[in-house]
């Protein structure tokens, strides 16, 4: 009887542990540092958004050898998530824009900027939008851009627990004032990436 009271009491221990964690969770833990700033949902284990700049730069630091990291204090997704399945660690800011320091660049690699992406939506168009803003912010000047995570009713739902968003937002603002607006739905693209913008007029309340 005593073994059996023993037992029952670390089951319920355990529950309350899972119902604290749950309990704990944000939707939206606001960090800053020196290349992006992100809304984290630890619920979804996902970004909501993440802000970043692009600038004219000069490469002075190689991703090799790099892999993203946790954060001490927020509940993200981590390499798990991503095990064996058709999910990139999607940055959010790109790797690519922060090559002008090492410190720049490990900073991308944090799981606060990582995003269940469809690999062939991250290597595709996604990555080739990356390479265009670099070109425009060549030309033009720092550019500041808006990535907001999409979750339709019904997305799917990861064994592990991670979310995973049902398209992106992008919001890229020049420094004239103008700007463009992108929707990626996540999954294999279909055409090319300037076919994925549309009117800033129609821009969805995201924010």
């Amino acid at each position: 009887m005593k073994k059996l009271r023993k037992v029952s009491l670390s089951l319920l221990l355990c529950v309350g542990a899972v119902l604290s964690l749950f309990a704990q969770t944000k939707t939206n833990v606001i960090v800053k540092n020196e290349v992006f700033r992100v809304s984290y949902n630890e619920t979804l284990e996902q970004p909501n958004w993440v802000e970043y700049d692009v600038r004219k730069i000069t490469k002075v630091a190689d991703r090799d050898g790099m892999d993203f990291y946790t954060v001490k204090g927020v509940y993200t997704s981590n390499s798990a998530d991503y095990k064996n399945n058709v999910w990139d660690k999607g940055h959010m800011a790109p790797a690519a824009a922060f090559t002008d320091s090492y410190k720049n660049l490990k900073t991308t690699f944090s799981y606060l900027n990582c995003s269940l992406q469809f690999d062939k939506l991250n290597r595709g168009a996604w990555r080739e939008l990356e390479a265009q803003e670099r070109v425009w912010a060549n030309k033009f000047g720092t550019l500041k851009i808006k990535v907001v995570l999409e979750f339709k009713e019904g997305h799917l739902v990861l064994p592990t627990g991670g979310h995973v968003p049902s398209g992106y937002f992008k919001y890229i603002n020049f420094p004239n004032g103008d700007s463009k607006c992108y929707y990626f739905p996540n999954s294999t693209p279909t055409k090319h990436w300037s076919e994925y913008e549309y009117s800033c007029n129609r821009r969805k309340s995201t924010i």
